[in-house]
């Protein structure tokens, strides 16, 4: 009799060690971490999502960030809980020796002297919020020789991306590898000592195809990125090795697409953030719609595209949104139209709605825009969109049967026709540099 109670009590005991901790063998070899709602492991894409019992959330109420910068793991808290909000903006650039970063320091060092404070405030309010970084931290290097463009930025100066309220960027642009494997190494320690999560680069291959995931509301939100541009032979942009720093080249869509089949098994949502097409034209090329067919098919939610330094169309393919770019955001001294594109997912990862919010790059600053203006940079953008409608007076996008694109292969960027502008600093050393890039 008491050998069987015993049995009936070993029995309990293992069910019970089962269910609140069966994963715990599993991933023995890395540490567990709870957080309200969610639990996340530090294994990267291997990581375990599951309720946790409402006596431990009663227990423990108070949010703990979550910041795994090996396996590119994060937490979140959401502002509401039966929605996430993701945000993104185009091209921006710290270099110091652009005027941009001169009128930067002549107005106090504030962001909010160069953003106004509507978008700062859009960009902060966002759950997540991604940006393209397009250059290098470092105080090292040596600029790519023959290479016409050299952007490098104090490692100081991540402090901005704060400020803008950035929880993600992109390093997959031909500019972060500007100064050398070194620098872009800079970029790399100096973005994780800030606690600022990047995708698209590495210190090594591994690294550099490694999906970034964000656990919000419940959910598991995952980043790819990677970059199409200089689409020869021998870019100056290197693409990592399996020892040496670069980036995640897309030039085919055979190494992105394993990176997005990964991202689409381990979360809810796949946001492809994608540097790709030709400078200072609204026309997408073939290349780029051809990339953006595979990447849904390799199973992403959301292409979201820049480098045209212009905004360029949105389109639909099935039934996900394509911005093929967000042009310039905070870059240079041009006068160019940009945007945000907000996209709000609802408790079960599903797209609840889309919009585009017009603003403008003008004197060093990006702007809101009046209403006559917003209606303008919207039915600019309904001419040059395909498959999608766009509300002129709200943004709010829309799938549509009706192809709008007016274009007639032509292309209708206004900046093709703005002219050219001082650029460069006088108070800083310059090297191979313009800001036409």
């Amino acid at each position: 009799m008491k050998r069987n109670s015993l049995l009936v009590i070993l029995g309990i005991f293992t069910v019970c060690f089962t269910m609140s901790g069966c994963n715990k063998q599993k991933e023995a070899e890395t540490p567990v971490i709870d957080i309200p709602a969610t639990i996340v492991v530090n294994g990267g894409s291997d990581y375990i999502s599951q309720d946790i019992p409402e006596e431990i959330i009663e227990e423990t109420p108070e949010y703990e960030y979550i910041y795994d910068d090996v396996n590119k793991i994060y937490s979140k808290e959401a502002n509401s809980p039966d929605k996430v909000v993701l945000e993104f903006a185009g091209d921006t650039c710290f270099y110091d020796g652009f005027s941009l970063m001169s009128q930067f320091r002549d107005r106090g060092s504030d962001i909010r002297n160069c953003i106004d404070a509507s978008l700062l405030d859009e960009m902060n309010s966002a759950d997540i919020f991604m940006i393209n970084n397009e250059f290098c931290y470092s105080n090292r290097g040596t600029p790519i020789e023959g290479k016409q463009y050299a952007f490098r930025s104090k490692p100081e100066n991540v402090v901005i991306l704060k400020d803008m309220g950035a929880d993600i960027v992109s390093l997959a642009n031909n500019h972060a590898f500007d100064w050398g494997p070194d620098a872009l190494a800079d970029s790399i320690d100096v973005l994780n000592d800030a606690m600022i999560p990047f995708v698209g680069a590495g210190k090594n291959i591994d690294e550099a195809m490694r999906p970034a995931y964000f656990k919000v509301n419940g959910l598991t939100i995952a980043y790819v990125s990677a970059t199409q541009i200089e689409r020869n032979g021998n870019p100056d942009t290197k693409e990592a090795t399996a020892d040496t720093p670069g980036v995640l080249r897309t030039v085919d869509s055979t190494k992105a697409c394993k990176v997005i089949k990964e991202a689409k098994a381990n979360s809810d949502f796949v946001v492809m953030y994608v540097h790709w097409g030709s400078e200072n034209t609204d026309l997408v090329e073939k290349s780029q719609r051809d990339l953006a067919a595979d990447y849904i098919e390799a199973g992403v939610n959301l292409i979201i595209g820049d480098h045209s330094h212009c905004l360029q169309g949105i389109d639909f393919i099935g039934d996900v949104p394509v911005f093929y770019s967000l042009g310039n955001y905070w870059f240079n001294s041009k006068t160019v139209d940009t945007g945000l594109a907000k996209i709000t997912l609802n408790e079960t990862a599903n797209i609840d709605s889309i919009q585009f919010i017009p603003a403008k790059q003008i004197n060093y600053s990006t702007k809101e825009v009046d209403k006559a203006e917003s209606h303008r940079i919207l039915e600019y953008m309904q001419g040059i969109s395909d498959y999608a409608e766009i509300d002129l007076d709200s943004g709010y996008v829309m799938k549509s049967d009706t192809n709008h694109n007016i274009q007639g292969g032509m292309n209708t960027s206004p900046t093709k026709k703005a002219p050219e502008e001082e650029s460069i600093s006088t108070d800083v050393q310059v090297v191979n540099v313009s800001e036409n890039e």
